[in-house]
């Protein structure tokens, strides 16, 4: 259901559950099993995202499995969905979701518990429908959109259930970067993440803690921890060898320490 795979210094997670890549507890467990293979392997700097299935990325929460649970059993999924979700935030590796089909519900909060979102242009949609279930979008997307989108167009779509096109996904914020078609995207991902692996690990893993972690601080106290952080990275040997390199006008070499 979900397999990982790595070239060189980028991972891939690969979703693959036909026909929609929707989900129950074994399609979760699998996917957080496949985070831990990349947070853990010492060689994979940077993990995308993608689906084999052509037509989705994913189709969200199995609906039929929720109609033949109790609602306990689909709560103990949610918040394991909550836990490995979660999880990503906490690894210090960019994690980039490669859309190129219909992400809904629960899939589209797959993409939002990754760092980047890129986008192809295509005739699918994005969003969160739930309430066209009678529920909420319940992990993730409550608080995970109106960070990306602002409050106001968050409450709008989730209340509607309205849809976006990748384009207006796209304009919104809600991708990051937006391809003609899957080939592109597949290629400029790549190439990002390839990037990304080559770099300047350390400083990306201390970008990404402060801008989460600042996230749920005052000003204050994240302008503090910015200042921790850019702190240890003076010390670093990758911070003493990007500024030497810059002085001596050649190409860093990065350690990850």
């Amino acid at each position: 259901m979900v397999e990982f795979s790595k070239e060189g210094g980028v991972g891939v997670i690969t979703l693959n559950r036909p026909p929609a890549n929707s989900y129950n507890r074994d399609f979760i467990e699998a996917f957080g099993k496949a985070i831990e293979q990349a947070a853990t392997d010492p060689e994979v700097k940077a993990v995308i995202v993608r689906s084999a299935i052509e037509r989705f990325f994913s189709g969200g929460a199995d609906v039929k499995a929720f109609s033949e649970n109790p609602p306990d059993v689909n709560m103990a999924m949610v918040r394991r969905a909550h836990e490995v979700f979660n999880g990503i935030a906490r690894i210090p590796k960019i994690f980039i979701a490669e859309i190129a089909g219909h992400a809904l519900g629960g899939g589209l909060e797959i993409a939002l518990a990754c760092d980047l979102r890129f986008a192809a242009q295509g005739e699918y949609r994005l969003g969160l429908p739930e309430v066209t279930l009678g529920l909420l979008p319940g992990t993730g997307g409550t608080q995970r959109l109106p960070r990306l989108v602002g409050w106001g167009k968050a409450l709008e779509l989730m209340a509607s259930g309205q849809t976006l096109t990748p384009e207006e996904a796209h304009r919104l914020g809600v991708v990051e970067r937006l391809y003609p078609d899957r080939d592109t995207l597949v290629q400029e991902t790549r190439r990002f993440a390839e990037a990304l692996a080559r770099g300047a690990g350390l400083a990306i893993a201390h970008i990404k803690r402060a801008v989460y972690e600042g996230l749920d601080r005052t000003l204050e106290d994240g302008l503090r921890l910015e200042r921790e952080l850019v702190e240890a990275l003076f010390y670093s040997e990758d911070g003493q060898e990007g500024i030497r390199a810059f002085l001596e006008k050649r190409a860093p070499v990065f350690k990850g320490r």
